[in-house]
């Protein structure tokens, strides 16, 4: 008997200005309730193992105000060792990635006392 293939999609749609700049960026995901979710940035990070290098698309929206974009990089950090450390198991390099996240918060002040 075949093994039956499910499939999932996650779509981002982009509605752009006359100079291509992202005016509305919405998110669907279907399997997870999410259905044309309005967001202000995306990073999205894909793996090509055939030339061994990541491509990536940034998109963020003319009305992103800075100090968002800031907590949404170091948010983005702190997953991103989170995900390394299940990854990978390496929990020291996880905890040091951490560390610059705690640095990079501090330097942009995002952190309250």
């Amino acid at each position: 008997m075949a093994k039956q293939v499910v499939k999932s999609e996650i779509k981002v749609t982009i509605e752009l200005d006359d100079n291509r700049v992202p005016e509305k960026l919405t998110w669907t995901a279907r399997d997870g309730g999410v259905v044309a979710q309005p967001t202000k940035a995306v990073m999205l990070s894909v793996w090509d193992s055939k030339p061994q290098e990541s491509m990536r698309i940034d998109l963020w929206t003319k009305d992103m105000p800075v100090d968002e974009m800031k907590v949404f990089f170091h948010q983005t950090l702190v997953s991103m060792a989170d995900t390394f450390q299940r990854a990978t198991g390496d929990e020291k390099m996880a905890d040091t990635m951490r560390d610059f996240c705690d640095y990079f918060a501090e330097k942009l002040e995002l952190k309250k006392e």
